[in-house]
């Protein structure tokens, strides 16, 4: 098992028959940012799923259609609230098959798509959250659902983000993940990691890749300075840098 983390909060899985793309957007998009992360040259002959977990601009990119033209086997995995009409994409220039090719995901729900099964979750801020069976692996990508604190939002908007983050990780907590990509997010200063924490004390997965960092992977070390539980820091993976590869067996 293969992953790229490719930035922000994409990754691409490659599995023996099946490849995996979650929230991938170009570079540029996202002013006062450069992102690198490209997506590499895939086998066309395996099944290929484009994941979208919300339409924010750092989730989502409308542009990620056009791997129709270079991959047969392309899915499309979008999260509802991006859903653009069939002349909404001939407008755009897409063939009336690529629409074809795009499942629209509402929360709290599950889907069979090809030969892959994904679980949905309610994000606390837009969207969903992907809990993917393909091949032999269970795979989760949080998206944006986290467990979101602000300094003055006050503590009616706390406590519902801390109240909904946390009833979306009891419907998870009895389940194995072999990956999982859980937000890390520097700009919550000193409580980034009420979200990363609480995953990783009550959620099972082997190896947990933090995302959604804007570039500032410092705050791995620093998480992992506030442990001394060796578990907990053999499956925290330690990203580095933009089209990063790791291999699993």
């Amino acid at each position: 098992m293969k992953v790229i983390f490719l930035h922000h909060s994409s990754f691409l899985v490659e599995l023996e028959h099946t490849i995996l793309l979650f929230d991938y957007f170009a570079g540029d998009r996202l002013n006062g940012f450069h992102f690198t992360g490209t997506i590499p040259q895939l086998d066309p002959q395996k099944e290929f799923y484009v994941f979208a977990s919300h339409k924010h601009q750092d989730h989502f990119d409308m542009d990620n259609l056009k791997l129709a033209g270079q991959y047969p086997k392309v899915r499309f995995l979008f999260s509802k609230d991006c859903k653009m009409s069939r002349n909404f994409l001939a407008k755009h220039g897409y063939a009336p098959d690529v629409a074809d090719r795009i499942t629209y995901m509402a929360p709290e729900k599950t889907y069979e798509v090809g030969g892959i099964k994904v679980r949905t979750l309610t994000s606390t801020d837009a969207g969903v959250a992907f809990c993917v069976k393909a091949e032999d692996k269970h795979i989760y990508h949080a998206g944006d659902l986290n467990w979101w604190y602000w300094e003055g939002v006050g503590d009616l908007i706390n406590g519902r983000m801390e109240r909904g983050f946390k009833r979306e990780m009891r419907k998870i907590e009895r389940e194995h993940f072999h990956l999982a990509f859980v937000l890390l997010d520097s700009r919550q200063e000193q409580d980034a990691f009420k979200g990363f924490g609480y995953f990783m004390q009550h959620i099972d997965a082997d190896h947990v890749f933090p995302m959604h960092m804007w570039q500032d992977y410092s705050l791995i070390e620093t998480y992992k300075k506030r442990t001394d539980n060796d578990y907990f820091l053999s499956r925290i993976v330690t990203v580095t840098k933009e089209n990063e590869v790791f291999q699993f067996g």
